[in-house]
């Protein structure tokens, strides 16, 4: 059953009680690609399907692990893979834990299982696990392990994508920001800086992997070496490092590739299988993957049964109709696949990543992508027709001080990954505000990255015209760092270049790091708060309180009236909203509300709104 509540008892309301301006709070203080989406081409009808019996294949069932998947090639007969010394079928779909509140991994995991597949896969985002040198984060929302063992329970294999590199639609593909101190750094190669930093990371991620490979007891049957690395292909030694890394830290189990069609040659590498992604049953593609590795079973890592959302961007689609008959086509040609994605949860925080095809869009913050579930893990025609798919092929059915941040004096302004902060790892996500002295008007100049509001004291301004010495003030949002492609190597944010007025620089900076995380919001509860006015422009951080009843449940926030910012419940970043669309809601997780009394804060960029919605629907 669905962890959410009937509908006609979701509703709540809330306004915003208080304000904060953002540059007034620190007033007074003394400076110190993938392709795109097609759809399915025309093919014969496929034979009917096998049936398939995989009950006994489970982790809590298969005690002899002698054997893990391996691929076959029996003579005469068509090449597949065994699991145990059995056939064997992945019938896979993709959850990705960081995009789920912990609390919903076990609904998510049993839909899965419900719907019939035998197997999760998931991306590990080093970016979220290595937020500063040498600091890891396996807690919370980000407990891997307990995600996979959780999978087990279930009766799911793992396929496990480690990365580095995971792109998946996250900022900088999953690379720590932090790797762009380094002025020479090429990501994705074997440039020293960089592969130094990965073999300290895989020490300590891959000494977790371990104890969860299949043939120690655990649910991992595949990993995959990096990802989509044939579309970047830079640095011929890369990927064989990585499998060598792979290898010496304790992996065992069936190593992979993945790769679109057009890239497949580029990304395959030797002793690894290869896997091809595809939004359609293609042939072609399929035998260009023999070409690469004959006489060898087929899987396909990523069959996209939907797309991501860029904010300016149209909402996309895939009709469950395709999606049904692609996966019948896999089955009755016994070809391994991975459906992406079963559910894809949310972009919280600032984790959403960005495309630049000649201009740089935000992903936005739902990554729904017409998944099989709906963000918030609801059923949707996709999960039925593939329930009744897969039941007719295996006979089975299943569910202090209010400084809020001291500035950092420096005679230049640094980008965000350079600042002095966190350890001297820099700033990953969020704002940083810019502070000099100017005693005279001109014409004004920086290279900024990716938007910025410019203000002379509290006053949003566009070019300067006083003559008295006043304060420049310029505020820096990092809206996603790209994710896909070569421009991932230049993707520092913030102020990355001088600041000129009539083209003489300005020196003298202080900076304000706006990272927005739990212990800025603590900070922030002891700021004098006043009343909302009638209007309201700038940058200002509003709070209210929402009100709930007993028993909390899943709901979505709409704010018609506001233009740009992120919300905050009990401290937790539900994301970006945005008046540019697609995307007109912000999901709310249940689990993540109190009874009665919630705290709300929205950072609001340009002006404020009258009132705040929840609602049933999302809109996407």
């Amino acid at each position: 059953p669905a962890h959410r509540a009937p509908r006609s008892r979701r509703r709540s309301w809330t306004r915003a009680l208080a304000v904060a301006f953002l540059p007034l709070i620190f007033s007074g203080f003394a400076p110190r690609p993938r392709p795109k989406l097609g759809l399915p081409g025309a093919s014969a009808q496929p034979r009917p399907a096998p049936l398939f019996n995989w009950s006994h294949l489970t982790p809590l069932e298969l005690e002899d692990r002698a054997a893990g998947l391996e691929p076959q090639s029996p003579g005469g007969r068509k090449p597949c893979f065994t699991l145990g010394g059995h056939k064997f079928q992945v019938f896979g779909g993709s959850i990705h834990y960081f995009r789920v509140p912990r609390a919903y991994w076990g609904d998510r995991l049993r839909k899965l299982k419900a719907c019939g597949f035998n197997t999760v896969t998931t991306y590990v985002p080093w970016n979220l696990h290595e937020p500063e040198r040498g600091k890891f984060d396996f807690s919370g929302n980000l407990d891997m392990e307990a995600f996979v063992l959780l999978a087990a329970e279930m009766g799911l294999w793992v396929i496990l994508r480690p990365g580095p590199y995971i792109c998946s639609e996250i900022d900088l593909g999953g690379l720590p920001s932090w790797l762009l101190q380094d002025p020479k750094m090429v990501l994705r190669t074997t440039y020293s800086g960089f592969v130094k930093a990965v073999d300290k990371y895989f020490d300590h991620l891959i000494s977790r992997v371990v104890p969860l490979q299949y043939r120690r007891g655990g649910p991992i049957i595949a990993v995959q070496v990096e990802n989509e690395y044939g579309s970047f292909a830079e640095d011929r030694g890369y990927m064989p490092y990585l499998q060598k890394a792979l290898l010496e830290r304790g992996i065992v189990e069936l190593l992979v590739t993945s790769d679109d069609a057009e890239n497949l040659l580029k990304g395959h590498i030797k002793g690894v299988l290869a896997t091809i992604n595809m939004n359609s049953f293609q042939e072609s593609d399929f035998k260009l993957l023999s070409y690469v590795q004959s006489n060898k079973p087929i899987m396909v890592m990523e069959f996209w049964v939907g797309w991501f959302d860029t904010w300016g961007s149209e909402h996309k689609v895939k009709n469950p109709k395709d999606v049904e008959e692609t996966v019948t086509k896999f089955i009755a040609s016994e070809i391994s696949f991975n459906v992406y994605m079963f559910h894809g949860g949310t972009n919280f925080g600032f984790m959403n990543g960005a495309t630049d095809f000649g201009i740089h869009r935000g992903v936005v913050t739902s990554y729904d992508y017409d998944a099989v579930l709906t963000e918030a893990g609801d059923y949707t025609e996709k999960y039925f027709k593939l329930r009744r798919l897969f039941g007719s092929v295996s006979g089975t059915q299943q569910k202090k001080d209010p400084n809020f941040s001291s500035p950092w004096l420096l005679s230049l302004p640094f980008n965000m990954e350079n600042l002095p902060i966190n350890g001297g790892n820099g700033q990953s996500y969020g704002f940083v505000l810019y502070e000099t002295s100017i005693c005279s008007g001109g014409s004004l100049r920086a290279d900024v990255h990716d938007t910025a509001q410019v203000f002379l004291n509290e006053i949003n301004i566009g070019h300067l015209h006083d003559h008295r010495c006043q304060l420049l003030r310029i505020l820096v949002e990092n809206q996603g760092r790209v994710n896909f492609s070569w421009k991932i190597q230049d993707q520092r944010k913030g102020l990355t270049g001088s600041v000129t007025i009539n083209n003489m620089p300005l020196q003298g900076f202080a900076i304000y790091s706006l990272e927005m995380t739990m212990s800025f919001f603590e900070r922030l509860r002891s700021a004098t708060w006043r009343p909302v006015p009638k209007a309201c422009l700038g940058p200002a951080f509003y709070l209210g309180t929402l009100k709930v009843d007993s028993s909390p449940k899943d709901t979505f926030l709409r704010l018609r009236t506001w233009n740009s910012g992120f919300a905050f419940i009990n401290g937790h970043n539900l994301g970006r909203y945005s008046i540019m669309g697609p995307q007109g809601t912000l999901y709310l997780p249940g689990a993540w509300l109190h009874p009665e009394d919630n705290e709300i804060i929205l950072f609001e960029k340009r002006k404020c709104g009258s009132y705040i919605q929840t609602t049933d629907e999302p809109v996407l």
